[in-house]
This record gives structure tokens, C-alpha cells and sequence, in this order.
């Protein structure tokens, strides 16, 4: 019977190439000269430190960019609580990956709500699709991909 998985991963090479990036940007730009600005990547969070809420925005900002150019969607960014002292702001951005298991259930009742011959099941942090026809599993990837999903999915492991 054929089947397809349904991931939600991040490319940690690209990851780290885009923090990268955003670190010798930092560096470089006028306006944060001496403010000892940074981007951590522990894991899956990268940790933004610097002297402002304002500039935490902006470091922000530069990172997303820095993500959208390396093809890392920006919807797996969470962002947590900015912490504040006198002179000093971080940022704790947590980078999602697989799929989380509300999320899975969501995904397999909007895929069983849209009465195609397909069955759904999850399995740890990915969902697998069965059908007896091909042509079925394409409707549910072209499904999904015009739904508008706070997650960034993938699929793979197609079989016939």
C-alpha cells in the first residue's frame, strides 16, 4: 500500500550558517558597536544577548533575514520571554523540531475532515499517510500545502 511521512525538521547546517551570518552582521553594523551583541546556537535555541530591548528587535530581525536567505522557514522560530537588567537584554528563541503531539492531531483530523481515502497515524513526531492509490496521497501533500499551518511540514519516504 503506498505511503508517505509527514515531518516538520530543520536543516541544522543552515541553521548554523545563517546564525553565523547574523553574528558577522552584528558585528559589523555601526549601530552596534561595543554593545557586545550576539547570537548563541546551543541545541535547538539560539540566544540572542545585547544591551536593549530595542536592539534585541533588530537582532531579531537580522536573524529571520539571515534564515529566509538560507532557506530555513522562519515559522519555526518560538520566541520566549525578553530578560531584562540594567544594561544588559536576552532573548531565548527555541527552534521547533518534529511535530508536536496536538499539532499531529490536528493535522490528522484535518486530513480525515477532508474525506479522502487516506488513513492517518502518528507515529512519535511524524504522521504516516496510507492509501490504495497513489494519486490519493498527492491530494493530501497538495492538501496540506495550501493550508496555512503555523509549522513548516515536509514529506517524505514516498512509497508505492
Amino acid at each position: 500500500m503506498p505511503s508517505f511521512d509527514i515531518i516538520s525538521e530543520v536543516n541544522k547546517h543552515e541553521l548554523a550558517n545563517a546564525v553565523d551570518q547574523a553574528n558577522r552582521e552584528v558585528e559589523t553594523r555601526f549601530d552596534f558597536k561595543g554593545t557586545n551583541s550576539k547570537f548563541e546556537l546551543l541545541d535547538n535555541k539560539i540566544i540572542l544577548t545585547t544591551q536593549s530591548e530595542f536592539q534585541l528587535q533588530q537582532m531579531t530581525a537580522v536573524l529571520r533575514n539571515k534564515l529566509a536567505k538560507r532557506g530555513v522557514d522562519t515559522r519555526v522560530m518560538k520566541e520566549g520571554e525578553v530578560q531584562t537588567s540594567l544594561n544588559h537584554a536576552k532573548l531565548e528563541i527555541e527552534i521547533q523540531q518534529g511535530i508536536k503531539q496536538e499539532f499531529a492531531k490536528k493535522i490528522t483530523k484535518m486530513i480525515k475532515d477532508s474525506k479522502l481515502k487516506v488513513q492517518a497515524s502518528i507515529q512519535g513526531e511524524q504522521i504516516r499517510v496510507t492509501g490504495k492509490k497513489k494519486d490519493d496521497l498527492q491530494e493530501v501533500i497538495a492538501f496540506l500545502r495550501k493550508a496555512e499551518l503555523e509549522l513548516p511540514l515536509q514529506f517524505e519516504n514516498f512509497r508505492d
